[in-house]
């Protein structure tokens, strides 16, 4: 939220959306890539010496072992960031404001200014059917990837 107006002024005042969308990946982007690193790195070492005792190149050894282990991580990251995206928009779209009163967090901004509260929860009930949508889609996606190979999701059949 502290470097939405620097973004503003960074990307000019008449691309508002671009703030917002870089606002939105920024705050999404970061826990991808902490459970990602953290996933590459809890590669099983009895599997990574076994690797390099047969001779396999780092490329194999990240293709064939730790991107394979670092995928529920990463996974799990993106289910954190479908949420913390769809925050990061509404905040951006608070912070910068739209102007064109497109945006879900306009009709809060707006409703909560013209003391419309009907209007304000039906814009707060979408964002959260939005935010459920996309952990749902997201945990499809997690288990469909994983239900064949990896614990997390063979013990839930």
């Amino acid at each position: 939220m502290a470097i939405a107006p620097l973004l503003l002024v960074w990307v000019g005042y008449e691309r508002v959306d671009l703030a917002q969308l870089i606002l939105a990946w920024i705050v999404a982007f970061f826990p991808i890539l902490g459970n990602t690193t953290l996933g590459l790195r809890s590669a099983d070492a009895g599997l990574r010496d076994l690797f390099r005792l047969y001779g396999a190149s780092k490329w194999q050894v990240l293709w064939r072992l730790e991107l394979p282990s670092a995928l529920p991580y990463l996974l799990a990251g993106m289910k954190i960031s479908g949420g913390l995206a769809l925050i990061g928009a509404v905040v951006a779209e608070f912070v910068a404001g739209s102007g064109t009163g497109s945006g879900l967090a306009w009709r809060i901004v707006d409703a909560s200014n013209r003391l419309n509260t009907p209007r304000m929860f039906a814009a707060l009930a979408l964002l959260s059917l939005l935010g459920i949508a996309i952990f749902a889609v997201l945990s499809l996606v997690q288990r469909l990837a994983l239900r064949r190979w990896h614990d997390s999701e063979a013990a839930s059949r």
